[in-house]
């Protein structure tokens, strides 16, 4: 079985992790190149200052993909580029290299799905409260407009923001990503003005030109119960689901925190909540960016070592999370059933509220060394893209309206707070040289677009075919 003909199959990056050039042409300081300079934040002392350069090499890059077959290439805006200081002042060499790299993207039949904010700060807007305060919400609209306009006319599908439970809970409660603040509260209200944001940031774009296609795109896992006639377990289950995912999906589709949310959270919400805030909009799609389920066991003693440590200290549930499966160079477990069972949730308790489905964000990370023959032959991202995309391909046979695809990563670049360690990219590069090679799975993943992905492996036969 294929996937649908007009299914769309992507890659995608963002500008902190690709761009580099952080000092050039007007662009202005971001909490990551402020984060970048704190001793101990990231693995190895890295930093995006040069990443891979793409600011520089942007055309080679899109020929790469134009030789993969890449139909639609994800990138995000770096705020900074375009408004320096997150205020009015634009700044025209950083539209310049955006128009170029759209306009490059077009010429080489690659649509450009762009997303506003991946995490990239300009720092004065942090200085004057961030995300935990509403410092940050008329600005990202204005942003929001003054981008939307100026490139509306080439640049179909838009995100606002990306995974803001990331950088709502990294960022402000664990402090393990930029701007490194460490506050349950304050991750709480980002949490909070990241939907607001969001819509405002739609309302924003469809001002600027009312045929964009505007959407959320959120960091989603399904809790993956040991025992689910254990009450303890159920009740991790329930507060897990709620903070990782239907914060958002309740808040955006349907205008309103669910129960569970309100249970852990409300005290701190009841503060931060204005009238109209929640105010839903028609999201025109969802993008959903997917790694792998969480995993929830036993109760075990409060300090004992889990996943669950952010639970430890919001609500005091201590639990095993010990994962059953092969676990990826993150450590993360590998579920790839979870992302079409993902889908097919949504698609049963939103129903006709659910727009169209694009996967954002699916891929692994695997460090695998040239060969003797100088090639990368990454068996192991071959397989979880695989099963993964078999996943989808069974959703959208179950119902699910799934319409697209975007491999995560195009390229190995900065991979945040560990530096350059771990590697995403279907495509290899020389950190030294800043050589692109592509890896095997770029090649498999070229025959899978040529192929409408008939070219998938049989889970009974990819074992032999990879160990080839």
């Amino acid at each position: 079985m294929s996937f649908p003909k007009d299914f769309l199959w992507g890659v995608a990056t963002a500008s902190y992790q690709v761009e580099g050039a952080v000092h050039e042409d007007g662009r202005g300081k971001t909490i990551w190149d402020t984060f970048c300079e704190k001793p101990g934040a990231i693995k190895n002392g890295d930093s995006g200052e040069i990443a891979i350069d793409h600011y520089h090499r942007f055309r080679e890059d899109i020929a790469i993909m134009k030789a993969m077959g890449i139909k639609a290439y994800r990138f995000s805006f770096a705020w900074s580029r375009l408004f320096p200081n997150g205020d009015a002042k634009r700044e025209e060499r950083g539209f310049n290299f955006y128009d170029e790299l759209v306009d490059e993207l077009l010429a080489a039949g690659i649509e450009p799905v762009a997303t506003l904010y991946h995490w990239d700060l300009p720092q004065p807007l942090e200085d004057a409260g961030g995300w935990p305060t509403r410092a940050v919400l008329q600005p990202f609209a204005d942003y929001a407009f003054e981008v939307g306009k100026h490139f509306g006319n080439r640049i179909k599908f838009w995100a606002p923001l990306n995974e803001p439970w990331v950088f709502s809970w990294l960022g402000y409660g664990t402090g393990a990503h930029a701007p490194g603040r460490k506050n349950f509260d304050d991750a709480i209200r980002a949490s909070h003005h990241t939907v607001v944001a969001h819509n405002l940031a739609y309302r924003a774009l469809k001002r600027a030109n009312p045929e964009l296609q505007v959407g959320p795109v959120l960091s989603q896992t399904l809790p993956d119960v040991d025992n689910v006639f254990d009450p303890f377990q159920m009740k991790v289950a329930k507060y897990l689901d709620a903070h990782n995912n239907t914060f958002w999906m309740e808040a955006l589709f349907r205008g309103k925190y669910p129960d569970a949310v309100n249970e852990m959270f409300g005290k701190v919400l009841s503060d931060v909540i204005e009238p109209g805030d929640l105010e839903p909009v028609k999201q025109d799609w969802i993008g959903i960016n997917y790694y792998f389920n969480n995993r929830v066991g036993h109760e075990v003693p409060s300090n004992h070592p889990t996943r669950g440590r952010i639970f430890d200290k919001l609500l005091g549930l201590s639990f095993e999370a010990a994962p059953t499966t092969q676990l990826t160079d993150m450590g993360w477990p590998i579920t790839p059933q979870g992302l079409g069972d993902l889908c097919l949730r949504w698609t049963a308790e939103y129903g006709d509220v659910l727009p169209p489905i694009y996967i954002t964000e699916n891929g692994v990370a695997n460090d695998t060394d040239k060969s003797a023959d100088g090639k990368i032959h990454d068996t192991a991202r071959i397989q979880y893209l695989n099963d993964h995309l078999r996943s989808i391909r069974d959703a959208i046979s179950a119902g699910a309206d799934i319409r697209g695809y975007f491999q995560w990563s195009l390229f190995d670049n900065f991979e945040w707070g560990f530096g350059y360690e771990k590697r995403f990219g279907i495509v290899h590069v020389d950190y030294e040289t800043l050589v692109r090679t592509p890896k095997d799975s770029a090649s498999w993943y070229s025959q899978v677009i040529e192929t409408a992905g008939q070219s998938l492996l049989d889970p009974k036969i990819e074992k032999d075919l990879l160990a080839d």
